[in-house]
């Protein structure tokens, strides 16, 4: 054990030494601690205007004055997705999915203003984030700090002295390894650092401990990696090359690729043909606005037999507000199935991506960062969905406030007569029916299992290089 304390404290004065090594971690350091601070202001200041937005969406509506119900259907709602507390560190999708919904009678409109439209031409280093540094860039620092381990040993000829002097090769490897360790833990500090932040903000220590340990597990890849490389090439350049080309096919190339082929695997519908095909099946709904829409017959015909009356005028409940009510639901239906198709090939192309993490850690860490975060594709529809469940709820309360405090004669008369239409204005009472609404993540434990089987991937990544590695110190030879 001494040995190793001693090889792993000896590697530590060779990198204090180097001016190449000192430069490179302190650039990457504070690109981290740049983008942490940076990321961590935008989404607190993105948490703090999305909150005052769905106060003053919720105030503005339940402030609206005496008028006809189905107005306030019009009139509609926003509501907002509220950052969290992790999204300081990964903001996952949050930037290019959209932040808001207007919510309104008769449509479900899809989510407004991503943060990343205005500046696309920027591509990903728009959203330059912690997570993205640790993903794409932690690794060069590793590859510069572990290329030369063990090859430097050899071209400066202490490599025989080590071996001669009874030092295994085994752990002259364990001694670099816990250099290299070390090494990760400290770029851990500003992940840390953020984490901290969320914790204060309300995250569970159990998310933030998931987060540290799979960005842990693929900096570790990373340096075994370079443990290696520099362990089986003799020469510095073929050392460097190789790692170099590994980080570019498995950073760049390989995620670029597994794109192309999930789309070409899993293919979605367009936009355009699944708004004709909604259109489509919508229209055979009638027009809910028309209480004489022929769609409506049999429902008016099984109104007037339940209570026994001949006139709609005599019915004890209002006929359009029962129509508006009634193709609401249906109407919801048709949307909803839709929208559960959309979200399930969604999901589908997701599992295919990551399936490639296989292949690329680096997809199997974007994956669980997200997950761990609350910021992935699953967080983004129940976004959708109880958004929509809000919309629903309260343009069917107001469906029945139209059906039960308004009679139809007023109604039918209130665009030609001044008083029938003072009649069909309800009290803004009625406008309480409005749910608050406010989006938090899943619990911890949720996320942390649907980030496991991504962790999972980043673990046997892990195993079969150290597996590798106790290979190579057994065959370690000057």
């Amino acid at each position: 054990m001494n040995a190793v304390l001693a090889i792993a404290a000896a590697e530590w004065r060779c990198w204090q030494r180097s001016r190449l090594a000192l430069g490179g971690a302190a650039l990457l350091v504070l690109l981290l601690l740049a983008t942490t601070l940076l990321t961590t202001l935008r989404m607190q200041a993105e948490r703090h205007e999305r909150l005052h937005q769905q106060g003053q969406a919720e105030a503005a509506f339940l402030a609206q004055p005496d008028r006809h119900p189905h107005r306030m259907v019009h009139y509609g709602h926003y509501v907002f997705r509220t950052p969290a507390p992790l999204a300081v560190f990964d903001p996952g999708l949050d930037p290019v999915t959209g932040q808001s919904l207007f919510l309104e009678g008769h449509r479900q409109n899809s989510a407004m203003f991503a943060g990343s439209a205005a500046s696309a031409d920027l591509g990903a280093l728009s959203v330059l984030s912690p997570a993205m540094v640790y993903q794409l860039f932690a690794p060069l620092l590793l590859i510069l700090l572990g290329h030369g381990l063990l090859v430097r040993e050899r071209e400066a000829g202490t490599l025989a002295t080590l071996l001669a002097q009874g030092v295994s090769g085994r752990v002259l490897l364990a001694g670099k390894a816990l250099a290299m360790a070390a090494a990760v833990l400290v770029l851990l500090v500003p992940l840390a650092l953020g984490a901290a932040v969320a914790l204060r903000q309300g995250e569970r220590l159990a998310a933030v401990l998931a987060l540290l340990g799979v960005y842990g597990l693929y900096l570790a890849l990373w340096a075994a990696l370079a443990l290696l490389a520099s362990a089986l090439w003799r020469r510095r350049s073929l050392v460097l090359a190789s790692l170099a080309s590994l980080w570019i096919g498995l950073t760049l190339v390989l995620p670029s690729l597994a794109v192309s082929a999930t789309a070409a695997a899993a293919p979605m519908a367009g936009k355009v043909e699944t708004d004709l095909a909604m259109l489509t099946e919508l229209r055979r709904l009638g027009d809910g606005h028309n209480a004489n829409d022929p769609a409506f017959a049999q429902l008016r015909a099984d109104l007037l037999q339940q209570h026994g009356v001949q006139r709609v005028e005599d019915l004890p409940v209002n006929l359009r507000g029962v129509v508006s009510a009634y193709n609401e639901r249906k109407l919801t239906e048709t949307l909803n199935a839709h929208a559960r198709r959309q979200m399930a090939a969604e999901e589908r192309q997701a599992g295919r991506l990551s399936q490639h993490g296989w292949f690329t850690p680096v997809l199997a860490l974007a994956d669980a960062s997200r997950a761990a975060a609350g910021t992935d594709l699953r967080h983004h529809h129940r976004f959708l969905q109880e958004a929509e469940a809000l919309r629903y709820a309260f343009v069917q309360g107001l469906n029945r406030v139209h059906t039960e405090q308004l009679a139809y004669a007023d109604d039918i008369r209130r665009s030609s007569d001044p008083e029938a239409e003072r009649r069909t204005r309800v009290d803004a009472v009625n406008w309480q029916l409005l749910d608050r609404f406010r989006f938090e993540p899943d619990a911890a434990g949720a996320r942390i299992a649907q980030a496991a089987p991504h962790g999972l991937m980043l673990l046997l990544w892990c195993g079969a290089l150290g597996l590798a590695l106790a290979w190579a110190g057994g065959r370690l030879r000057p």
